[in-house]
């Protein structure tokens, strides 16, 4: 039996698929809060073990190789960062509204940033109360303007159809692009929530009052005009504020059936965001209005119904010259699970490379975080020793700028094994470098700027200490510059530096 072990984790491993590395590829993971599902683990910690979990889930991230988080801090019209418009989250001390004593935000945007890592603020819009019963802040403003707010099932929504709840979502979130550093923001599948059998989602009221010129059978027509409405004004208020901030959508991994449109996928997924969360993220990407689309694609290869390279393979069809990047459902690997491709070592690896075999399609997301500290079968390893071995860039978005930072200036060796340089005198707040690529080869070693196994380190400092060593080996020293949206200066000469 432990022989049998042995030959399944060898292969695992062997699995790993020896692929070429890529310098820049999008590698992030969702953390979930609602629910307590990631961080904090459990509400009501103190302010040091709040902090002492998310730096040990953030250097587990950045062990596996990841580059970005997509951080969930308005889980429910609660916040995880002090705010005049909606009150604390009850995920964070037990009560809703309570004081956590710090800025969870600020915490993980800087804690992100140290670690050369892109923070994706992500916000649910419409959900206000995941169960209808649970006890809201005093100040909630389901409580000042309760006409906002409908009863779904067993849940609170603000109502998608009414202009005030749209501007409300486009102040919460103008609030954070204002206040905050993030480097995105990011809305997942939830619109109009998935649908209950047999129950009618209560916007009567408002269909009658903001119809306009829909009539009564186009009830759902009316629906995603509300949805394209809130997601253009958004798009529009992100970038007058924060040209550089990304605005990004992770849908549910199936737009439309064939069956149900010919542009639609094959596939016969049981609910799509066009029919039944009215999300018309095609539309979106046409116009313009997003930097990247993320679709769940959490089925594994070969489903009979939603088949996940089939699916791969449509949504690379409507990039429309933004970003596609793929969600991968990590929390499926199990090797307890009923279904045997989740079973299988090979499955996530697989998942990897056949995105990585699409030219459209730049990276991908892990959901969620906290499933990186269990056994899924191995796939922590094929990430650092196989697929995520050397550290990647996020792709560039030249649609928004393309315009690359000066490179550094003067730099040469500094006193006792150190290298130093300057950033350049004229730089935009749009271009200017936030951290720089140290480049190293061997002396003699043919260099190669695209390849990112002479990269040495990424770091926001000027300066770069090197400890002594006994062999005395030549390198050759190089140093670029990065931008917010990771556009790369030209490289600096060669510094010869004996180690």
């Amino acid at each position: 039996m432990r022989a049998k072990l042995s030959l399944v984790l060898v292969f695992c491993f062997l699995s790993g698929f020896s692929q070429q590395n890529l310098k820049r590829e999008f590698r992030a993971a969702w953390i979930a809060t609602v629910a307590n599902i990631d961080w904090p683990s459990k509400p009501g910690l103190s302010v040091a073990s709040q902090q002492k979990e998310a730096l040990v889930l953030l250097d587990k991230l950045q062990q596996v190789g990841l580059n970005a988080v997509i951080f969930q801090m308005r889980p429910a019209s609660d916040t995880f960062y002090p705010s005049e418009i909606e009150p604390w989250s009850r995920y964070l001390t037990g009560t809703p509204g309570g004081d956590p004593g710090y800025d969870p935000l600020q915490f993980w945007i800087d804690e992100c940033h140290k670690r050369n890592m892109e923070f994706h603020a992500w916000f649910n819009p419409f959900r206000v109360a995941l169960k209808y019963d649970e006890p809201l802040a005093a100040n909630h403003i389901a409580f000042q303007k309760p006409d906002w707010v409908v009863k779904y099932g067993n849940s609170l929504y603000f109502d998608p159809g009414l202009p005030e709840t749209r501007q409300f979502i486009t102040d919460v979130v103008i609030d954070v692009v204002r206040r905050y550093d993030v480097d995105a923001i990011h809305f997942d599948d939830y619109f109009y929530p998935y649908p209950i059998i047999g129950e009618a989602f209560p916007d009567s009221t408002s269909f009658k009052n903001y119809r306009g010129e829909y009539t009564e059978d186009q009830l759902e027509d009316w629906r995603r005009e509300n949805v394209d409405l809130t997601i253009e004004k958004l798009s529009k208020a992100i970038k007058s504020v924060k040209p550089w901030v990304k605005f990004g959508i992770s849908p549910f991994g199936v737009w439309r059936n064939l069956a149900d449109d010919e542009r639609g996928s094959q596939s016969s997924a049981g609910n799509t965001n066009y029919d039944h969360l009215y999300a018309d993220v095609i539309k979106w990407m046409e116009k313009g209005w997003l930097d990247y689309l993320l679709p769940q694609l959490y089925w594994h290869i070969g489903h009979p119904a939603v088949d996940f390279e089939t699916l791969a393979n449509w949504w690379k069809l409507h990039g429309y010259e933004r970003a596609m990047y793929v969600g991968h459902a990590l929390y499926k690997c199990d090797p307890g699970s009923g279904i045997m491709e989740w079973r299988q070592c090979t499955q996530l690896p697989d998942q990897v490379r056949i995105t990585r075999q699409i030219p459209e399609i730049d990276g991908s997301a892990f959901y969620s975080a906290k499933h990186f500290y269990r056994d899924i079968l191995g796939f922590q390893d094929s990430l650092q020793t196989k697929l995520y071995t050397y550290p990647a860039l996020v792709p560039e978005m030249d649609w928004i700028d393309n315009q690359a930072p000066a490179t550094p200036r003067k730099v040469k060796k500094g006193w006792g094994k150190t290298l130093k340089w300057r950033p350049d005198k004229l730089e935009t707040e749009l271009d200017k470098t936030v951290r720089y690529i140290v480049y190293r080869n061997k002396a003699g070693e043919k260099f190669d700027a695209n390849d990112p196994r002479f990269i040495y380190k990424i770091t926001e400092e000027r300066k770069l200490h090197f400890n002594k060593k006994d062999n005395k080996e030549i390198f050759e020293f190089r140093v670029s510059g990065l931008d917010r949206l990771h556009n790369e200066s030209p490289v600096s000469e060669p510094v010869i530096i004996k180690l």
